[in-house]
């Protein structure tokens, strides 16, 4: 395993999941929440084993959709002076061997044989893909 203790510098820019993905995650949470609320007035009435499936299923969605949420989160890129860290993968701008983007991400590769894909979903994901292109080109 790499040294992951390496100084990357100064923090440039730091960039979250974009607001419009915690959004939509937002509304599927609320609305399956109203809707495990609604199935267990509805069982609690009409005394029906169908209502409380489809609330239990409710809340599986409910659970799942928050922790989904919450681990999008935590998923921060860090652009620094000398590299950049997204998750557990961090690299010096010289340690970059490759930088490919498509509709999946950006996926950057290590020359030591580490990948990471950055997903589009990060905010201002444009200016990322283009602050680790300058900077690999420049320090090469």
């Amino acid at each position: 395993m790499p040294d992951q203790s390496q100084n990357l510098g100064r923090l440039i820019s730091s960039h979250a999941t974009s607001p419009v993905y915690l959004q939509r995650a937002a509304i599927v949470a609320v609305v399956s929440f109203v809707f495990f609320l609604a199935m267990l007035v509805a069982f609690y009435i009409r005394q029906h084993i169908g209502y409380f499936a489809l609330s239990s299923a409710f809340l599986v969605v409910y659970v799942f959709t928050l922790i989904g949420w919450l681990m999008q989160k935590r998923s921060v890129v860090g652009i620094y002076e000398n590299g950049l860290k997204y998750k557990k993968f961090q690299a010096a701008w010289d340690q970059i061997e490759s930088i490919k983007a498509n509709n999946d991400g950006i996926e950057i590769a290590k020359r030591e044989r580490e990948r990471t894909l950055i997903p589009p979903s990060v905010s201002n994901y444009e200016q990322v893909l283009l602050t680790v292109k300058q900077a690999v080109e420049d320090r090469q």
